[in-house]
């Protein structure tokens, strides 16, 4: 049953043009915004601390500093609202889930940058 339910999802869902990102990148997501009658490009940069889940329901969490505040945001890939990724520098970890990276500050926080 999961098979046919993976088939169906994989078929009828239109799949988007992404960039290749893994946790550690740092990127930029620019998705559209709807006040009222109005609609507006907003863009959301921070480190990706984790990609989850696979086909359509993939999504992807961006971290961000506000000041002094930390603001997480989750994406699914396939959102309509999505215009486009940005991979603005590629991160050097060892994990796929950088979730200690929330109790880091200062310097620490800091990401080396992968060398290609």
């Amino acid at each position: 049953m999961e098979d046919l339910v993976k088939f169906v999802q994989d078929e009828f869902v239109a799949k988007k043009e992404v960039p290749e990102f893994s946790a550690g990148d740092t990127i930029t997501v620019y998705y559209e915004i709807k006040e009222g009658n109005k609609t507006r490009t907003q863009f959301f940069r921070g480190v990706v601390i984790q990609r989850r889940g696979s086909g359509s329901t993939e999504t992807f969490t961006i971290r961000k500093m506000s000041g002094t505040i930390g603001v997480e945001r989750i994406f699914p890939v396939n959102l309509p609202a999505l215009q486009k990724i940005e991979v603005n520098k590629r991160g050097k970890v060892r994990r796929a889930r950088i979730f200690y990276f929330r109790g880091l500050t200062g310097k620490k926080a800091r990401i080396k940058e992968k060398r290609s």
